[in-house]
């Protein structure tokens, strides 16, 4: 079991594209103009990605304007 989960609003999600800036690597723009986690797997409305080191995943969520990045460690929620 990895160390993190990110899981992404994605209904909430603007596309403001902060967490694409932030971190290049995990997030992406998708054609309908929302982000999109990178190989992210998709949980009803949501996206989910169990990682072990959060690296600037941590900077994407604490940017993200409407606060749809959320990062859990052992299912305790840190953002």
């Amino acid at each position: 079991m990895a160390e993190f989960k990110i899981v992404h609003d994605r209904p909430t999600c603007i596309g403001c594209g902060a967490c694409v800036a932030a971190a290049p690597k995990s997030w992406e723009m998708n054609s309908d103009g929302k982000a999109d986690i990178i190989n992210g797997n998709q949980v009803g409305e949501n996206q989910e990605l169990e990682i072990d080191e959060l690296g600037e995943n941590k900077e994407a969520a604490e940017i993200c304007p409407v606060n749809c990045i959320h990062i859990f460690q052992k299912d305790k929620k840190l953002i």
